[in-house]
């Protein structure tokens, strides 16, 4: 199953309270959005939805910074 954004976006209102407006391309761990416990929650929620397992070694701002790169993550290992 491939996330859409919206369902990140919806994650991160509903299960990690995150209380600012976010899009696609906001900066979510540079800006303090999440933290590295929400980061972690973040992680486990996309490997349960999109069914992969993602590697210490991807676990970057590179691919977690935005909504986007953790989208084209996924879609890379999908």
């Amino acid at each position: 199953m491939v996330l859409s954004a919206q369902d990140m976006i919806d994650f991160m209102s509903e299960s990690l309270n995150i209380e600012e407006q976010i899009d696609p391309d906001t900066e979510l761990f540079s800006t303090g959005i999440l933290d590295s416990v929400a980061m972690m929650n973040m992680i486990t929620f996309v490997e349960e939805k999109a069914r992969i397992d993602i590697h210490p070694a991807d676990v970057t701002l590179e691919n977690f910074d935005t909504i986007n790169r953790i989208v084209a993550l996924i879609k890379s290992q999908s």
